[in-house]
């Protein structure tokens, strides 16, 4: 229980750091990164049990823990967290907007501008 709540702080803690670093929503994104987290480890479980279910020629729902199913998912839970975060990085990192290209355009009018 301790140890989900640490991993929960620390998934919230990079998602909030990042969205501070480029001006986002600074709970929002700790929030989507913890809800992520979540989606990801209950959609691997619903694969690793389907799998389970389909292969398995004497499966009884007793047959797999509740706690070893949960480790199973783990990683899972943590590459799509992983993931979100890459692509958010990427993709606000890409549309930063290059400070010494918009000091280049003070003066200009509006039709000289490049955008």
């Amino acid at each position: 229980m301790i140890l989900g709540l640490v991993l929960l702080y620390w998934i919230g803690k990079y998602f909030y750091k990042l969205s501070e670093e480029y001006d986002k929503s600074k709970w929002g994104f700790a929030i989507l990164g913890i809800v992520v987290y979540y989606a990801g480890s209950i959609l691997a479980g619903i694969i690793i049990l389907l799998f389970i279910d389909i292969f398995s020629d004497n499966y009884t729902d007793d047959s797999i823990s509740d706690i070893m199913l949960s480790l199973i998912s783990f990683p899972f839970g943590l590459l799509s967290c992983y993931l979100l975060y890459s692509y958010l990085k990427k993709t606000w990192e890409k549309n930063k907007p290059n400070p010494n290209k918009l000091i280049d355009e003070i003066g200009k009018p509006l039709d000289q501008i490049k955008s």
